[in-house]
């Protein structure tokens, strides 16, 4: 399979489809604003002004969008994937969104001879620029099977966790865990900084003990610089731990701690910080201790 459409070429999706153009694969992209697709084209790819102009070709279909509305939209709507995509396609969502308009696009591409799989992805910006990115595949083990060579190309860690919706349930939890991480990151550099400690020499113990964390080692210098560059951005890692309210309020599960660091990114938000990277929720935790 050599011929990849790539929709949704933004921050995570634009490093990913220009791997994929790197690995020798013959990819046309799409993207709401055409400049990103254009860049794509002077990185060896095509650049597409539709979606169908995108994808109707494609044996592999690559989706990275914000939310679950613009997946409907895109992929479910009239003129959408779905509706152009070739029988016996191969769809992989890489968006996160809700787990069952995930299931809603495996069923009606079922129905269309489209093969789906949720295929959501963490490691931030630099995860996808390196083609490091952890995909937790939802869907189909014969589909994740054929989609294999893709994923080699974009991740490193790539894990079948069960069918269609799957993938986005282990997502929600992976935000919920990056959410916690960042905010008591966050509560411990302030702590520090009231104690007049030195922030680097001691994040550098810290990350060689059991504090450690991938998100520690990322997002401690940036919070230190006060520099908070997008890799990630509040305002979706807000919309995420949405996801993660509903689906447990959904199951039954109770998750008090979840509830309070999405009330601290919806602060955030609301007070125009949400095209942050997320790491700038330390503004909140400065705040609370009238320090910033």
């Amino acid at each position: 399979m050599t011929k990849v459409g790539f929709v949704g070429l933004g921050i995570m999706g634009g490093p990913m489809a220009a791997n994929l153009v790197e690995a020798g694969y013959e990819v046309t992209g799409y993207n709401r604003s055409s400049a990103k697709a254009e860049k794509l084209a002077a990185e060896g790819g095509k650049a597409a002004g539709s979606i169908a102009e995108a994808v109707s070709a494609a044996d592999v279909i690559v989706t990275m969008l914000p939310d679950s509305p613009d997946v409907e939209s895109a992929v479910l709507g009239e003129d959408g994937v779905l509706a152009n995509a070739r029988e016996g396609a191969l769809l992989i969502d890489c968006s996160t969104i809700r787990p069952e308009v995930s299931r809603a696009v495996a069923e009606q591409a079922e129905r269309q001879g489209v093969r789906a799989l949720d295929a959501p992805v963490s490691g931030g910006e630099q995860g996808a620029i390196d083609g490091a990115l952890s995909i937790m595949v939802g869907g189909d083990s014969a589909a994740f099977a054929a989609a294999g060579e893709v994923f080699d190309v974009v991740g490193k860690t790539v894990v079948h966790v069960g069918p269609a919706g799957s993938g986005q349930t282990v997502k929600a939890a992976n935000q919920l865990i990056v959410a916690g991480n960042i905010a008591l990151v966050a509560e411990a550099l302030v702590f520090l900084e009231k104690h007049g400690v030195d922030t680097e020499s001691a994040f550098q113990v810290l990350g060689g003990g059991l504090a450690g964390s991938k998100v520690l080692d990322a997002k401690n210098k940036g919070m230190r610089e006060r520099t908070f560059k997008p890799g990630f951005r509040i305002e979706l890692h807000h919309k995420d731990l949405g996801i993660v309210q509903s689906a447990a309020r959904e199951s039954g599960v109770s998750a008090p701690l979840s509830g309070l660091v999405a009330q601290l990114m919806e602060a955030a938000v609301a007070q125009g910080d949400g095209s942050l990277d997320h790491s700038g929720l330390f503004k909140q935790i400065a705040k609370l201790n009238g320090t910033e």
